[in-house]
């Protein structure tokens, strides 16, 4: 009898287990469910990381398109969301060339796509929110066009540092480029107008944009861009 009653208890205790872990979680996270999408654009000021080094200023380009935002919950006091970009980017370097007068700088046009998870901290419906995001970025080759001046003769490309030329000529060669990025902002949000988001960011590319085996002139050709943007965006789905 007394082995009956125990086990019909230990079957309660296990019967109610999930119900106890629903409520703690219910009590922790918030649950929501908003779907905003909207518009972006800045400007990447780029350097490409080259193994042999080559001295450079930062690139100046522009970089914009469509952002979509999917937030899931409200976890203590962060808001926990993620977020696809697609956007148009324009990255490549500018030299700093001292030995003459010449000048090169080479733009190389990509689809980046970034996939972030995001952390808000603030005010989520009327106010001012924090913002921090992380994550994985792939791009996608479209085309590039260099600029050059100077003399540009066999004299002054011999006066080089460690006679590093190889890139003036070179296409680019590999067409897929992945890395990380991440960054910082603040987010004004209203009840009607939506969300107006300005952030920084840092995408370091893994990946180079030329090969980079032993008979390869580099090895490493990768992008690292400083990214400054302003963000517009709209709910269309919201939890009530």
């Amino acid at each position: 009898m007394e082995t009956k009653k125990l086990l019909l208890t230990v079957a309660m205790l296990f019967g109610m287990a999930p119900f106890s872990i629903f409520n703690v979680q219910a009590q922790v996270g918030e649950y929501r469910n908003t779907l905003a999408i909207g518009v972006n654009g800045g400007v990447a000021l780029n350097k490409v990381s080259f193994d042999p080094t080559i001295k450079q200023s930062y690139h100046q380009g522009f970089t914009g398109g469509l952002t979509i935002r999917y937030t899931s919950e409200k976890y203590f006091k962060m808001l926990c969301a993620v977020q696809a970009e697609v956007n148009f980017s324009q990255m490549g370097w500018k030299e700093n060339i001292e030995t003459s007068s010449d000048t090169y700088s080479r733009t190389v046009n990509y689809i980046q796509v970034p996939f972030l998870a995001r952390l808000g901290f603030g005010k989520e419906v009327k106010g001012v929110m924090g913002f921090l995001v992380l994550g994985p970025q792939v791009g996608f080759y479209l085309n590039d066009s260099a600029k050059r001046s100077g003399e540009w003769s066999d004299a002054t490309l011999d006066l080089r540092p460690n006679h590093v030329v190889e890139q003036y000529d070179l296409k680019v060669q590999r067409k897929f480029e992945y890395g990380l990025t991440g960054g910082l902002g603040m987010e004004i949000n209203t009840r009607r107008a939506g969300h107006f988001l300005l952030e920084g960011r840092y995408y370091f590319g893994l990946s180079g944009m030329f090969n980079d085996g032993k008979a390869d002139p580099f090895g490493r050709s990768a992008n690292g861009a400083i990214v400054a943007k302003v963000s517009y965006l709209f709910d269309v789905l919201k939890t009530k």
